[in-house]
């Protein structure tokens, strides 16, 4: 099979954004090398991109560059791989009965994503039934932003948060709605700047349509206090 071929059929499974599972796809070694070694790996790697596209490393705007590379994708923008970060998230006894819906709206979101190793950059919005317990609203803010920092599907993102929020406050009452710009689509390929895609989850008494409206209905609230 010829190259061109081969970067053909790798583009068009590229752009079938169907993932296998809800779990990120991991090797079992994943977590075998400490972040200090992956960092001296990868900033070799980047390394040989550049030396390959012909860009010179002894340029003093550019001889960082690798390092700096290797540290943001094990440290920052991939920091959401490891387990160990995972975001701890106290619940409370909810003391006060609120039995309505809670929604954390317009929660700022930085993703990658996984097929082309671009930027997603958008909104989340959750929200969620008490069961008995409630979570502090920092902690929406954080597991957001743990599974969305790691190579990404939006589909995968948006029921990873739910999965985890219904994981963490003991109830399937659990949405979630993503609306976000890929980079892959507005500045390669297409290059359709004004397309977005919106993405939801809805779980327990969110799969109900009078329910799933009122939540909709938050999220369309004018909230913009200046």
């Amino acid at each position: 099979m010829d190259l061109e071929k081969q970067l053909h059929e790798i583009e068009a499974m590229g752009d079938d954004h169907v993932g296998s599972a809800t779990d990120t796809p991991l090797r079992p070694d994943a977590f075998e090398l400490s972040d200090i070694e992956k960092i001296d790996k990868i900033k070799k790697d980047v390394n040989n991109i550049m030396q390959t596209l012909g860009l010179d490393l002894t340029d003093d705007s550019l001889k960082g560059t690798p390092n700096r590379v290797a540290k943001m994708f094990v440290q920052e923008i991939f920091g959401g791989l490891h387990p160990e970060r995972k975001p701890k998230a106290s619940t409370f006894q909810n003391k006060y009965k609120y039995g309505e819906m809670l929604v954390e709206k317009n929660i700022t979101l930085y993703s990658t994503c996984e097929h082309h190793l671009l930027p997603i950059v958008g909104k989340a919005h959750i929200a969620y039934i008490s069961n008995g317990t409630v979570v502090g609203l920092s902690k929406m803010n954080r597991i957001v932003d743990y599974y969305a920092k790691r190579p990404q599907v939006q589909e995968r993102l948006t029921m990873q948060v739910v999965k985890e929020l219904q994981r963490v406050l003991n109830t399937d009452d659990v949405a979630c709605v993503i609306d976000a710009k890929h980079l892959c689509v507005n500045s390669r390929g297409i290059r359709d700047i004004d397309s977005s895609t919106v993405t939801s989850e809805f779980g327990g008494k969110f799969k109900n349509p009078e329910t799933r409206r009122d939540f909709l209905d938050y999220i369309n609230l004018d909230t913009d206090f200046k």
